[in-house]
């Protein structure tokens, strides 16, 4: 039986390093890796010289896609963002669409709105809040692929934050359920020396720091370990943005513990030094820290404290009412850096100046959310017996950064103008195209 689709590449980012083979798909499903020149009959052959390099599609475990129910991003936009930037996996976070994830009704709500819009394979996590540790079972059983929770308040009326002195009953709760827990791991007693705080608009972007001090992650994540000690529950950090916390992490890990983190692209890649006052676009939350910090998490990249580099995707970005002349508030601005789309560029930009190679970049972006979300046997890598998904990216090619051609709703990005390096020149979804026709992504439930 001839296969559907040969893909012969130079330059094929493999677990087993950068190989030229050719990747033979059939139903979507890679089913045979053999040597460049492999006599393999298939429907479609494509093949690829040595200028670009063939990468497992990247897998983003954090993602806002704040649909149903909001005006910001939804599934189609979204996902079409994300197929256009080489990744062909997303998980949605479960706070922002209206309802949260925090039930079964909700869920069914969500998959309701995402069910024929996505471009992408798409998975989700469930909310964990005071208000429903009683519904983590029809959560579990509905699909979701694990449990998120705040320690801070995130703003949204049905999704409060989970009291810090909870979180171990709740991570044994989650424990049950054979689930990982993610938490936003910012302490919510930790804060400015009294007298700090400053009244009215904040537009100095050191204020805002002063705000949010470093020591609120390094307590949370204390608390982290504390709960995976007591309960046994997979712990997870999401975007760690401190020496602090990624210095808990690693001796947690020493310690054998069941936890791990992540960090984004934009803890890695921005510095506080360079926001200019005022410049909201730059607004996240937990914030961008300063150069010290990134070089600490690009650190615990390399010796393996953190697994994964995820986009926090989150396009809530600025009022369009705004006057785009004024200074902005980093006090009321909305959170969020929209780079779904932008994330594999922005990391391999860093990578290579740091001389490091495009498997390091897959382990981070591919392979390590796969095994997160429960993925690794399907995602996150060219081998036998995943899917087919693969991003072919020009290495060496580089592009301005236009918000005017991205694909995501909301355009704003404090990467504007910048030159990257890493051009998608295509997306392969299970063996076909992705992106640039009808929707073909899947909803991926885990069995109940």
């Amino acid at each position: 039986m001839p296969l559907d689709l040969v893909l012969r590449g130079r330059r094929v980012v493999t677990p087993q390093g950068e190989r030229a083979v050719s990747v033979g798909v059939l139903d979507g499903r890679i089913v045979v890796i053999g040597p460049f020149d492999a006599d393999l009959p298939a429907r479609t052959v494509v093949s690829y010289d040595a200028d670009v390099a063939l990468l497992p599609g990247v897998v983003d475990t954090h993602v806002h896609l704040q649909d149903p129910g909001t005006p910001w991003e939804g599934f189609d936009t979204g996902t079409r963002a994300a197929a256009a930037g080489g990744v062909t996996t997303i998980v949605d976070m479960p706070v922002d669409s209206c309802p949260a994830t925090v039930d079964a009704a909700s869920f069914a709500a969500k998959t309701d709105a995402a069910r024929g819009r996505c471009h992408v394979d798409v998975g989700f996590w469930g909310g964990l809040t005071p208000l429903n540790r009683d519904r983590l079972a029809e959560l579990a059983a509905a699909g979701v692929l694990g449990l998120k929770t705040f320690l801070t308040d995130p703003g949204a009326p049905d999704f409060p934050p989970l009291p810090v002195a909870d979180l171990a009953a709740a991570a044994d709760d989650v424990a049950r359920l054979g689930l990982p827990l993610l938490v936003h791991a910012e302490h919510p007693d930790v804060g400015p020396a009294p007298g700090r705080a400053q009244p009215g608009p904040v537009t100095r972007y050191a204020d805002h720091l002063d705000a949010h001090p470093a020591e609120r992650e390094a307590a949370a994540v204390d608390a982290v370990v504390g709960a995976a000690v007591r309960s046994g529950c997979r712990l997870h950090v999401v975007h760690v943005s401190t020496a602090g916390g990624a210095q808990r992490l690693r001796a947690a890990r020493a310690a054998g513990l069941p936890v791990s983190g992540e960090t984004c692209p934009h803890l890695l890649c921005l510095a506080a030094e360079d926001v200019p006052d005022g410049a909201v676009e730059y607004a996240v939350g937990p914030p961008l820290r300063d150069r010290a910090n990134a070089g600490a998490l690009w650190q615990a990249l390399l010796d393996g404290t953190l697994d994964m580099v995820v986009s926090d995707h989150s396009p809530t970005g600025l009022p369009e009412h705004r006057d785009p002349g004024a200074p902005g508030d980093f006090a009321s601005a909305p959170p969020g850096i929209a780079s779904v789309e932008l994330s594999l560029p922005v990391v391999w930009t860093a990578a290579r100046r740091r001389r490091l190679g495009l498997t390091a970049v897959a382990a981070w972006m591919s392979a390590a959310p796969a095994r997160l979300a429960g993925l690794g046997r399907s995602k996150g890598a060219i081998e036998v017996g995943r899917d087919a998904d693969v991003v072919v990216l020009d290495p060496d090619a580089t592009f301005l950064v236009d918000p005017g051609a991205l694909h995501q709703r909301q355009r704003r990005t404090p990467y504007t103008g910048r030159t990257l390096h890493g051009v998608v020149r295509e997306t392969w979804l299970r063996g076909a195209p992705a992106g640039g026709g009808p929707p073909r992504g899947r909803l991926l439930l885990r069995p109940g």
